[in-house]
């Protein structure tokens, strides 16, 4: 009696915990909150992204510039010493007014970049470029019955230096415009040796283009590479939090429980809230048991199982609640389908949540159809497709973030740790999902665990 008056001492404090612990709860979960965490990365992101054009692009100019006058130079007023060209720039162009043109974009560069949208600078260059060069040229060739020579080594810069920006974009907009350049030249001048040009930038083209598949994809990697590193990061310091808290938290979870179930005998009359109070106190209880299993190791027992028999059995725990929303459970296993090796608790743990999530996003009844079969000879696939509310583009990328749901009561926890114990598995999870026709999901599993 005395330990039950000191416990119901300490009554008050233990639901101050349990508000304190609802509303992180619940600002983990919030939308706002996330789209702030979101908005600050993207800030980050976009941040660092500008520094590293602007390294590029400083490059890019510096090499223009360097081999647009060095060409010049040595076409016009060293080679021509030594045969018999007349040295200087070609009469009836813009002469030495090009130098002072093309030196006009510097500071119109310098203008921009302090505006720090360092992205539209090399546009400037390149088409500033082409502009006084075609300008020029029809000067020169124009109405004349000159032969048409013409081009400069920096075009070729162009295409090769195109993928240090590593943007595809602006790689086929500086290949397409050299080539339109050449074909106007042709067709003005009634010359046909461009074709000989334009054959020789396809050339350079391609070798360029591979080079760009190969900075996209190495970036691309390293990208997705920071990117897990970081999930794993979080999912680590949650995991040592949860560990921590989870058993001080659960202790007076058990407690409040107790008394709230002990007031609701005791006033049976007036027991209008504490249904609600333990059903609340047990939601919080199954928070705190997916975080603590986030920072559990978890030891997977590989046996082999009927895979059948598992997805039988997770169909009788969740039937109930489907038949409720008057919701209909359809099976369809492959006969070819027998033993996987698995841990048959995880795998239930994981069917289990995706199919309450499918049952919890169809209010208006329907279908859930349930299908496994054999794939690749040696992986199963698991699908579970529903006639809910869907999800939409937005928010299925999100979709395995922690404390990131869709759901009013949800908690975003039960997608993600479903997809670590498919990992843990060597399988993967992948969502399809329309918005307002329903979403399928599909598990893939390999049938003997390497």
């Amino acid at each position: 009696m005395v330990k039950r008056d000191k416990e119901m001492s300490n009554f008050p404090w233990y639901l101050s915990n349990l508000n304190k612990l609802k509303e992180f709860i619940s600002a983990r979960g919030d939308s706002s909150v996330d789209k702030g965490e979101k908005t600050m990365i993207d800030n980050l992101r976009d941040s660092k992204l500008i520094s590293e054009e602007i390294k590029a692009t400083k490059l890019f100019i510096g090499i223009f510039y360097l081999v647009f006058l060095s060409y010049d130079l040595l076409y016009y007023f060293i080679v021509p010493r030594y045969n018999e060209r007349s040295i200087g720039l070609p009469e009836g162009g813009l002469g030495l007014v090009i130098y002072l043109l093309v030196g006009l974009l510097l500071p119109v560069t310098f203008y921009v970049m302090r505006k720090k949208d360092p992205f539209w600078i090399k546009y400037i260059i390149y088409f500033g470029f082409n502009l006084i060069d075609i300008i020029n040229n029809f000067l020169i060739y124009f109405g004349t019955d000159l032969t048409f020579r013409s081009g400069n080594i920096v075009e070729i810069m162009f295409i090769i230096f195109a993928p240090l920006f590593v943007d595809k974009k602006f790689f086929w907009i500086v290949f397409t415009g050299l080539v339109v350049k050449y074909v106007l030249f042709g067709l003005a001048f009634h010359d046909s040796s461009v074709i000989v040009a334009i054959g020789m930038l396809i050339i350079i083209t391609f070798v360029a283009y591979i080079l760009l598949v190969r900075f996209t994809s190495y970036v691309k990697a390293i990208r997705l590479a920071n990117e897990s590193a970081r999930q794993k990061e979080n999912l680590v310091l949650m995991g040592q939090m949860a560990t921590a808290i989870g058993h001080e938290i659960r202790n007076p979870l058990a407690s409040l429980r107790g008394f709230a179930q002990l007031q609701q005998e005791n006033y049976p009359n007036q027991n209008e809230y504490y249904p609600i109070m333990i059903q609340e106190i047990d939601r919080i209880d199954s928070i705190v048991s997916d975080l603590m299993m986030i920072g559990k190791p978890r030891v997977s027992h590989f046996e082999k199982h009927s895979l059948e028999e598992v997805i039988e059995y997770v169909g009788s725990i969740v039937t109930q609640q489907a038949m409720e929303k008057g919701i209909m459970m359809k099976t369809e296993i492959s006969e070819k389908v027998g033993y996987l090796e698995c841990d048959d608790k995880q795998i239930k743990q994981v069917l289990i949540n995706l199919l309450k999530n499918a049952i919890e996003s169809m209010d208006n009844g329907g279908t859930i159809r349930t299908k496994s079969e054999i794939v690749d000879k040696n992986a199963v696939l698991i699908s579970i497709k529903d006639q809910g509310c869907g999800i939409s583009k937005e928010e299925l990328k999100r979709i395995g973030e922690p404390f990131f749901t869709t759901k009013d009561d949800g908690n975003g926890l039960g997608l993600m740790i479903s997809k670590l114990l498919i990992k843990d598995h060597g399988g993967d999870l992948s969502i399809d999902s329309i918005l307002g026709e329903g979403t399928e999901m599909k598990i893939r599993l390999p049938i003997v665990q390497s």
